[in-house]
């Protein structure tokens, strides 16, 4: 009886697996979950679309899951090295809070004007160009890629605990 039961969970094995080998095969793919970043997901709050400030006139856009997770791995890629949990190394009274991006000059806490810094960066007064912060061009990041890296900054500076202190 042992030894019918085993050739039946063989038997069964073998045959979702060859069922996952033909939705394979012909483009079927099922939807996953798991797919959603755990950081994303637990400490963005991000798992359907969410709303990020995008000008200074308060309008919004919808930043899904996977736009959030393209900015966040940007952001491990790119900034990480001097931004580590948001905080800043080289400057560490200028974090990526959203205080201190609403006190900047201009301000820079919508993806419009993060993006315009990542693009132009500035000193915190704004009085001169930046060496501190790598300049991001069209040739390096598209506008998407930038806009998701200021969304996923954003949003991290908003739901993320410790993000932009010295206690991450």
């Amino acid at each position: 009886m042992l030894i019918q039961a085993s050739h039946q969970n063989r038997a069964v094995r073998s045959f979702v697996i060859f069922c996952f080998v033909c939705m394979a095969l012909v483009g079927v793919s099922l939807p996953v979950e798991a797919a959603v970043d755990p950081y994303v997901r637990q400490y963005l709050q991000v798992s359907d679309p969410v709303p990020v400030v995008i000008s200074d006139r308060g309008e919004t856009r919808l930043f899904s899951a996977d736009d959030m997770i393209a900015g966040k791995k940007l952001f491990e890629l790119h900034c990480a090295s001097c931004h580590v949990g948001g905080s800043t190394l080289p400057n560490p009274e200028v974090s990526l809070s959203l205080e201190k991006l609403k006190q900047a000059i201009p301000p820079r806490d919508t993806v419009e004007q993060l993006v315009k810094f990542m693009r132009q960066p500035m000193s915190y007064d704004g009085s001169e160009d930046s060496l501190l912060c790598r300049e991001v061009p069209e040739s390096w990041l598209s506008q998407a890629e930038v806009e998701n890296l200021a969304a996923f900054i954003l949003r991290a500076a908003e739901k993320a605990k410790g993000w932009g202190t010295a206690n991450f």
